[in-house]
């Protein structure tokens, strides 16, 4: 698994990974120039839904952020591709529970497999030769970690609860960060709740069938997963 760093200055990108061979990309989404697009001027570079998401953002930093990940994964897939990256053609699979177009985000007509993740200020790219999610999310705050534990599998619920009240916040985040990557990566997202699959704490997520989740290592107070479709 290769990881690299979006800066300000122009990405340079391979080849796109084939088979199971998956590329990280970490962005910092308060950058003020991405790829050496200045981030408050490029909006010629996303698509009209992404635009119109961005100015439906009420707060200043949150267009911010949001304008710079959607402009670096445009970078990113333009350079896998080798179109220019507001030509590329983003869309939308169908859910594979009830077959309307809202599941993972896809380059249409193929293409390298995508996720895009972000969390704060920091985005996470991971891009497949095979269907792929990522997830990268902030630790919580104790208060908000305990608020989210019913929302989980029982076990999970548990497990959690055992462990010292230092610890909980960041094992929240590992295992939050593996449940939606898998989510992501299988197209039916948060719709059906969060519950299932049960993943676990331990150092090794629990097997899931047709579908490998890893943890990724993270920048302090982050945790990051990516699940990797079998085929």
């Amino acid at each position: 698994m290769d990881e690299y760093v979006l800066d300000g200055t122009e990405p340079r990108i391979g080849p796109a990974p084939q088979g199971r061979e998956v590329v990280l990309w970490w962005l910092d989404t308060t950058r003020e120039v991405v790829g050496g697009h200045r981030v408050e001027s490029a909006d010629a570079l996303l698509s009209e839904a992404e635009r119109g998401r961005a100015a439906r953002l009420r707060r200043p930093g949150d267009r911010h952020r949001y304008r710079a990940a959607h402009i670096g994964l445009r970078l990113v897939l333009g350079g896998y591709t080798g179109l220019d990256p507001r030509a590329v053609p983003v869309t939308r699979e169908d859910c594979p529970c009830c077959g309307e177009p809202h599941g993972r985000p896809a380059v249409a007509g193929g293409g390298p497999h995508f996720s895009l993740s972000h969390s704060d200020d920091l985005a996470l790219i991971a891009v497949s030769g095979v269907p792929v999610g990522a997830d990268v999310e902030g630790v919580p705050k104790p208060g908000i970690a305990e608020e989210l534990l019913p929302s989980l599998h029982p076990q999970e619920n548990t497990a959690l609860r055992a462990l010292p009240d230092a610890r909980r916040p960041t094992a929240l985040a590992r295992l939050w960060t593996r449940k939606e990557a898998y989510l992501k990566g299988t197209g039916v997202g948060l719709a059906y709740g969060f519950a299932d699959p049960y993943v676990g704490i331990s150092d090794t997520p629990a097997p899931l069938d047709g579908w490998t989740v890893l943890d990724v290592q993270a920048p302090p107070a982050y945790a990051a997963a990516i699940a990797l479709s079998a085929a």
